[in-house]
C-alpha cells in the first residue's frame, strides 16, 4: 500500500505530519477519524479531520497535495449523500407550505 506524509492543522494534532494510506485513486480519505481514549476509562473521544487541498499544482485546477483541517463539530462526512436525496433541513427553516407561527 502506498502512503503519503500529510499535515494536520487545528485541534490537538496541529502541526503534526502523519503517513496516511492512499486509496486506489491515489488520494487520502476525505475524513480522518482519530479515537482518543479517555484518561479515566470512560468513553473515548473521536477527533475528526476533513481533507482540503494544500495548494495548487503547476497545472491549473489540479491539486498536487492534501492536508487535513480539524472539524470541531465532528460531523464531516458522517452521512452518505446521494444526488437524488433531499437537502437536509436547516434548523431555523420553516417547512414548505406551512405558515410561520408568527403569522397566526
Amino acid at each position: 500500500m502506498k502512503s503519503e506524509d500529510t499535515p494536520f492543522e487545528g485541534g490537538p494534532m496541529d502541526g503534526r505530519v502523519l503517513p496516511v494510506l492512499l486509496g486506489i485513486t491515489g488520494h487520502p480519505p476525505k475524513t480522518y477519524r482519530i479515537p482518543v481514549p479517555a484518561p479515566d476509562g470512560g468513553p473515548s473521544t473521536v477527533l475528526v479531520y476533513r481533507r482540503v487541498p494544500r495548494g495548487s499544482g503547476r497545472l491549473t485546477g489540479l491539486t498536487a497535495r492534501w492536508k487535513y483541517l480539524y472539524d470541531p463539530t465532528g460531523r464531516a462526512g458522517s452521512e452518505r449523500r446521494w444526488p437524488w436525496s433531499k437537502p437536509a433541513p436547516r434548523p431555523d427553516a420553516t417547512p414548505e407550505g406551512k405558515p410561520d407561527d408568527a403569522d397566526g
